[in-house]
């Protein structure tokens, strides 16, 4: 057996902000406790080692536990608390529901029909893959899997049929133009449904935190019209900036036909994944008014699929991804909603409020907005992001007047779109810029335009629609 890799060098930089907070409690503010100061030190050590990743983001998240506790700023009974968040484990849950739509195809059968049914056309192909994005958000908590496992495989094959390879230098034939038109659908979607993506939960457990809460409903309507929009507008917006060489692709519906001839006829597994996950998006809509948790629709589902042999116990403890954000997120809302119970984030809400007043609320929700999105060029990570800035941003507009439910969804949208900023804001970037069909610079100047518009939609057509559903 060999050591695990390790990079040791990438400790550094939060070890050494850890310890500069930690020892500057002299100088600290009479309003927040010793134990808020130093569960600030290790709160943001952590998320710069979320950053910075000496291990995996859920190794750093459990040294940081450890060091809360061993440092005796919090009790071992208090610091696992966490891990018992309905939130929390509804992630895991819908980890377990999108392993079903990739081993039983599903997911892979539905991308092949968009593709047969919209795909005479490049912008077509674009249309119907972000639609297979679109019907499987709602049950698929990890963006990555849905871009990188569902999606991206159907973009390769699609690229090699009509010879376009980074390899070879023909990306721009029609793999660049899908690729970037798929990271933009997978962001939207994103952005649409609570549960399409996990630092939306994130920012749902620490709105909770401040006596906010929102329902899957509440996000899902007034994320609807903005996200429309969206998905209508911005292929069409990377069609024009960033046009593909073929603009016909009439083989992409005979290709789609051949792939669905090898996989013959629906399966019984399929038919029972595709039954259950729709039993799951009715309840999610209706458990605000049925007064079912989204968590439990999320434990049902997993247990259907069990009971009806979809998913097998193996299955499910195989599936690193629920695990592993099981683990990460489990500790960074402990951590978070310590600083918040300590008395830290409502004094720094209350300070920055303090240094805004006789500003409009609306002027200052609306640079938090900005500065929220713009400094995500300093993170790659979207969960890291929300878990650092979403409680005192959220904080700071309510305590400037804005109501609240408003400012918590205006906020936790944003902690979506700002994903339209470089090729390592968050998992499908990664995947996606990684495939080689996008250079740096193209993805850089494109997102920087493609963001101004995002803000315009979301800042601006959101408000006014939320304002219209009565959400302000």
């Amino acid at each position: 057996m060999t050591l695990n890799k390790v990079k040791y060098r990438d400790f550094l930089a939060p070890l050494i902000v850890g310890l500069i907070i930690w020892f500057s409690s002299p100088i600290k503010p009479a309003d927040v406790s010793m134990n808020a100061w130093h569960i600030l030190a290790i709160f943001v050590a952590t998320i710069i080692g979320c950053i910075t990743r000496p291990l995996p983001i859920a190794g750093v998240a459990i040294i940081g536990l450890t060091l809360t506790v061993l440092l005796g700023v919090v009790p071992m009974d208090t610091a696992v608390a966490g891990f018992g968040s309905s939130t929390v484990w509804m992630i895991a849950m819908a980890y377990f529901m999108s392993r079903g739509f990739i081993n039983t195809g599903l997911g892979r059968r539905v991308a092949l029909v968009f593709v047969r049914l919209f795909g005479k056309r490049t912008l077509g192909l674009a249309y119907a893959l972000i639609g297979v994005d679109l019907v499987t958000a709602p049950a698929t908590p990890s963006n990555t899997a849905r871009a990188g496992g569902i999606v991206y495989p159907i973009i390769q094959s699609l690229a090699e049929t009509f010879g376009s390879d980074p390899k070879d230098g023909t990306q721009s034939k029609i793999g660049s133009f899908l690729v970037f038109a798929e990271f933009h659908g997978d962001l939207i979607t994103s952005t649409m449904f609570m549960t399409a993506m996990a630092p939306n939960l994130v920012a749902v457990t620490l709105a909770k935190s401040l006596h906010i809460t929102l329902s899957w409903m509440q996000w899902f309507l007034a994320g609807i019209v903005p996200g429309i929009i969206c998905l209508l507008v911005v292929p069409y917006l990377i069609y024009k900036m960033y046009p593909p060489e073929i603009k016909d692709t009439p083989n992409a519906k005979e290709w789609a036909d051949n792939e669905l001839s090898k996989m013959g006829k629906m399966s019984l597994p399929e038919k029972i994944m595709g039954a259950v996950f729709l039993l799951a998006l009715v309840l999610w809509m209706l458990s605000s008014f049925i007064g079912l948790e989204a968590s439990l629709v999320a434990f049902m589902a997993v247990s259907l699929l069990l009971i009806a042999g979809v998913l097998s116990v193996d299955d499910v403890l195989h599936e690193t991804g629920a695990w592993n954000t099981l683990v990460w997120f489990s500790i960074l809302i402990f951590m978070a909603n310590e600083l918040n119970k300590l008395g830290f984030i409502p004094w720094l809400s209350g300070a920055i409020g303090g240094a805004l007043k006789g500003f409009s609320w609306g002027i200052v929700l609306a640079a938090l907005v900005l500065f929220y999105f713009y400094s995500h060029y300093l993170f790659a990570s979207g969960t890291a992001h929300v878990s650092a800035m979403y409680g005192a941003l959220l904080g700071v507009a309510v305590s400037a007047g804005a109501p609240a439910a408003f400012s918590a969804l205006m906020l936790g949208f944003t902690g979506s779109i700002f994903a339209s900023t470089t090729h390592y804001a968050n998992g499908p970037a990664s995947v996606l810029f990684s495939s080689g069909y996008v250079t740096q610079g193209k993805w850089w100047q494109l997102n920087f335009v493609l963001g101004l518009f995002y803000l315009v939609v979301w800042g601006g057509v959101g408000a006014l629609w939320m304002k219209v559903i009565g959400i302000w």
